[in-house]
C-alpha cells in the first residue's frame, strides 16, 4: 500500500509496536545488540486481544519464515531478526524486577519490555518501575489503559476520577518513570516509540520507560510508513571530559594528601573496571566501593579497601573519615554511602565527581566532571602522570584492609551452634562460587553483611539491588540474570524468609523456562534487619518476628508460625535440599551446582546473628518523647550521633 508517495503497511497499534521493537538495536564500542530482545507479560482483558495477539502473530510469522522451527531457542540476548519472544510471568512486579536485573547484567545495553492488563495488572508494575528508575536501569513498561473512546465507561477495573476523565491508574507511573506517554491515537505511537528508545539507550537519562496503551487503541488499524520498521541503531554515548572541567579535577587531586576513590555502579556499567585498577595502581589512591560498585576493583588489589558507608567496613570508613578529597566515580551518593552525611568527616573535605548525569556529578558541591567513567578515568590517569600519593598513606590503607580481612575470616568461620550465623553461609558461598558466578540480594540484614564481607574479584560477581532495596527482588532477579548470562556460570540468589514470602511465585516461571538457578533460602523466623534496627532505636523488636497471636497479651508474641517454606518452594516445582549446618550446606551446594534446573538450598540461621561489627551511622529518627525507657535511651543516643551530620558545602 502507498500513502502520499510512500509505502505503508496496515497493522494494529500493537502489531506495529511489536514489529518496531524487534527492529531496534543499541551499539557501544562497535558492538551491536538488540535493544529490546523480548517481552514479559501477563494477559488480561486490557491486552490479551491487543499486544497478546500481536506477539502471537509475530511468533507464527517468524516460525513460518524459519521453516516451522521454534523461534525461542536462541539466547534471550540474541533473538533472530524480527523476533520478539514472549515470557509468561506470574506476577507483574516480578516481571519488572526480572527485567531490571536483566538490564543490570547486560550493563544497560539491553532492556526487556513488560506488558500488563489494565487496573491491578498495570499498577502491580509501579513498584518495579520505581526500582528501575531509582537504580538507573532501563525497562520498557506497557501498561494497558482504559478505552480512549470512553464508550465502555467505567470499564471493568477502571478507577474513576470525577475531576478529570483523562486520568487512569496509569498516571501513577509518572513520578517513577523517566519517560511517560499515553497513546490515544495510532499515529501518536511513532514519536512516542522513538522517544522511548532514546531514553532506554541513554546512560544518563535511563530508567523506567512507560507507554500506556488504551485497550481499544491497541487493536485499532492504521497505515504505517514502512520506514518506521526499518532497522534502527541507537548509539550509546561515551561522553569525554570537558577540558576545563578535567583540569579543575586534576588540580584538586594533585593538591590532596589523603584522596579516596568511591567507585559506584557507573564504573561497572561503563566497563571501566580495568581502567579503575590501572588508575589506582598508577596514582596510589585507595578505592572504596558502594553496593552497586562492588567488584569494580578486585578485592585483593593492593589499593582496594572495600565497602564504604553505613554498611561499609572499618577500613574504608576510617579512610573516608580522614579523606581530604573524595573522588566519586559513577555513584549517586545514596544515604548509605555517605552514612547519612557523617562518614566524610574531615572538616576540609572536598569532592570531585565523575558521572554521566550532571545531577549526580553536582552533589556535595563537587568539582564536576560530566563524562563516561572509562573515558574520565583514562584522562585523569594521563593528566596525573608522575604524581602519586605518599607511601605512608598507601601503607596505612593496606594495613587497615589487612586488619579488616581478619574480621572477615572470623565472620565466615564462626562454627556457631546450634544455628549458624548467616555470615557463615555467606562465607561458604564466597569460597564455593567462581569469579564469573553471580550472587544476588536486595533487602534485609544481608546487604549490610555482604557489603562488609563479600570478596568480589570481578564486576559481574556481585549483584545487589540496594537503591530501592526491594523485598521480593531476589527470585525474579535470578531469572533476569540467568536470561542475560545464558548458560555461563552459576546464578545464586540469597533469599531471606521475609522477602521469600513476598514474591515466591516466579520460581514457577523459572521452572517453566528451564532456567538453572540456585536459591539460598535463609529461615530465621523474623525480620532480622528491621528487628535489630527496632531494638537499637528503642522499639524492642516490636512486630518483627513471625509469631502467632498470643491470647494472653493480645500481641504477636506467641509461638512461631508453623509454616514450611522449604515445602512451599518445592510446590512451585523446584528441587529443595534441606541443609543442617554449614558442612551439609557445602555438600548440597555442590549438588545444586551440578543440577540441571532450579534448586533451593534451605537452611535455618540465627535471627540474632551475630553480624559484622558496625563502623558508621544511619539516620533513622527516634521518638523525641516516650514513656518507654528503651526509647528514651535511644533518643538520647540519636541526638548525640546526629550532631556529626553536615552539608558538604
Amino acid at each position: 500500500m502507498t500513502s502520499a508517495g510512500r509505502r505503508t503497511v496496515r497493522l494494529t497499534v500493537a502489531q506495529a509496536l511489536v514489529r518496531f521493537l524487534a527492529a531496534q538495536y543499541s551499539e557501544r564500542d562497535g558492538v551491536e545488540q538488540r535493544l529490546v530482545p523480548g517481552m514479559f507479560g501477563i494477559f488480561g482483558h486490557g491486552n490479551v486481544a491487543g499486544v497478546g495477539q500481536a506477539l502471537l502473530q509475530a511468533q507464527v510469522q517468524a516460525e513460518e519464515a524459519g521453516g516451522g522451527q521454534s523461534v525461542t531457542q536462541r539466547p534471550v540476548t540474541d533473538p533472530a531478526d524480527g523476533e520478539l519472544p514472549y515470557y509468561m510471568a506470574r506476577n507483574e512486579q516480578g516481571a519488572v524486577n526480572a527485567a531490571a536485573a536483566f538490564a543490570k547484567t547486560t550493563d544497560r545495553l539491553q532492556a526487556l519490555a513488560v506488558t500488563a492488563s489494565i487496573g491491578p495488572g498495570s499498577t502491580n508494575m509501579v513498584t518495579g518501575a520505581a526500582l528501575a528508575t531509582t537504580n538507573r536501569l532501563p525497562v520498557l513498561l506497557l501498561p494497558s489503559d482504559i478505552f480512549a473512546t470512553r464508550y465502555p465507561d467505567p470499564v471493568l477495573q477502571q478507577l474513576e476520577d470525577p475531576r478529570c476523565l483523562d486520568i487512569s491508574v496509569n498516571d501513577a507511573f509518572k513520578p517513577v518513570s523517566r519517560f511517560w506517554d499515553r497513546i490515544n491515537r495510532p499515529e501518536q505511537l511513532i514519536p512516542s516509540a522513538l522517544a522511548a528508545m532514546r531514553v532506554l539507550a541513554d546512560p544518563a537519562e535511563t530508567g523506567a520507560v512507560t507507554i500506556c496503551l488504551p485497550q481499544d487503541v491497541q487493536a485499532e488499524a492504521y497505515d504505517w510508513p514502512e520506514e518506521f520498521f526499518a532497522r534502527r541503531v541507537w548509539h550509546v554515548a561515551r561522553p569525554v571530559p570537558e577540558p576545563a572541567a578535567l583540569e579543575r579535577a586534576l588540580a584538586a587531586i594533585r593538591a590532596a594528601k589523603k584522596p579516596l576513590v568511591v567507585a559506584g555502579g557507573g564504573v561497572i556499567y561503563s566497563g571501566a573496571s580495568e581502567v579503575l585498577r590501572e588508575f589506582a595502581s598508577a596514582t596510589g589512591i585507595p578505592v572504596a566501593d558502594t553496593q552497586a560498585g562492588k567488584g569494580a576493583i578486585n578485592w585483593d588489589h593492593p589499593l582496594a579497601v572495600g565497602g564504604v558507608g553505613s554498611t561499609g567496613n572499618m577500613a574504608a570508613n576510617t579512610l573516608a573519615r580522614e579523606a581530604d578529597l573524595v573522588i566519586g566515580v559513577g555513584t549517586r551518593y545514596s544515604d548509605f554511602t555517605t552514612a547519612s552525611h557523617t562518614i566524610f568527616a574531615n572538616p576540609d573535605v572536598r569532592f570531585v565527581n565523575v558521572n554521566v548525569l550532571a545531577f549526580d556529578a553536582a552533589k556535595h558541591s563537587a568539582t564536576m566532571v560530566v563524562a563516561d567513567a572509562r573515558e574520565a578515568l583514562t584522562a585523569l590517569q594521563a593528566g596525573l602522570a608522575g604524581w602519586r600519593t605518599d607511601e605512608a598513606y598507601q601503607s596505612r590503607a593496606a594495613e587497615l584492609d589487612a586488619d579488616w580481612q581478619r574480621v572477615v575470616d572470623e565472620c565466615y568461620h564462626r562454627d556457631q551452634t546450634p544455628l549458624p550465623a548467616q555470615t557463615e553461609v555467606f562465607g561458604a558461598l564466597n569460597e564455593l562460587m567462581g569469579d564469573t558466578d553471580v550472587v544476588i540480594n536486595a533487602a534485609g540484614s544481608m546487604p549490610g553483611d555482604l557489603q562488609c564481607l563479600w570478596r568480589a574479584k570481578t564486576p559481574q560477581q556481585y549483584h545487589l539491588e540496594y537503591a530501592f532495596s526491594c523485598m521480593g527482588y531476589e527470585i525474579p532477579a535470578a531469572m533476569g540474570v540467568r536470561m542475560a548470562k545464558g548458560e555461563e556460570g552459576q546464578v545464586v540468589a540469597i533469599v531471606g524468609d521475609g522477602t521469600y514470602q513476598m514474591l515466591p511465585m516466579e520460581i514457577a516461571t523459572i521452572v517453566a523456562e528451564r532456567l538453572k538457578v540456585i536459591f539460598v533460602l535463609l529461615q530465621n523466623h523474623g525480620y532480622a534487619s528491621i528487628g535489630a534496627l527496632s531494638e537499637s532505636r528503642g522499639s524492642q523488636r516490636f512486630g518483627t518476628k513471625y509469631r502467632m497471636r498470643n491470647a494472653a497479651t493480645g500481641r504477636l508474641d506467641g509461638e512461631e508460625v508453623p509454616f514450611d517454606l522449604a515445602a512451599n518452594a518445592a510446590s512451585w516445582g523446584a528441587t529443595v535440599l534441606r541443609c543442617n549446618g554449614i558442612e551439609e550446606f557445602r555438600e548440597n551446594y555442590a549438588k545444586a551446582a551440578a543440577a540441571d534446573g532450579p534448586t533451593v538450598l534451605y537452611i535455618e540461621t540465627d535471627l540474632y546473628g551475630p553480624n559484622p561489627p558496625g563502623s558508621a551511622w544511619w539516620d533513622v529518627p527516634v521518638s523525641q518523647v516516650s514513656e518507654l525507657e528503651s526509647t528514651q535511651l535511644a533518643s538520647k543516643e540519636y541526638e548525640e550521633e546526629k550532631a556529626a551530620q553536615r552539608h558538604y558545602l
